[in-house]
């Protein structure tokens, strides 16, 4: 799946995406410059599409120019996997 639709709902604090008619949402917290990607919650049936949620959620971010810690788990295991492509993302001095 490519071009899925992000929203920042800054509210309750969650990027959101409909995926499959269903609502996808990583919830966050910003400090500084830092956003702290904290729990991902993926509807039944749309679990095959995470690595394409998170990839949006990781471009927004690189978009702001800001720097991300992955706090949840399944956000740490994609960036451990893709850690060459988005290691420019991480705070100094943190490493996945």
């Amino acid at each position: 799946m490519t071009g899925i639709e992000l929203t920042d709902n800054e509210f309750l604090r969650q990027f959101e995406a409909t995926i499959d008619g269903k609502l996808a949402k990583m919830e966050y917290s910003s400090q500084e410059r830092k956003i702290f990607l904290t729990k991902i919650v993926m509807p039944e049936g749309t679990e095959n599409h995470m690595n394409d949620f998170i990839v949006a959620v990781f471009n927004e971010v690189e978009d702001r120019n800001i720097s991300l810690v992955p706090t949840s788990p399944e956000v740490a295991k994609f960036m451990r996997s893709n850690r060459r492509k988005y290691k420019k993302l991480l705070p100094v001095g943190i490493n996945i």
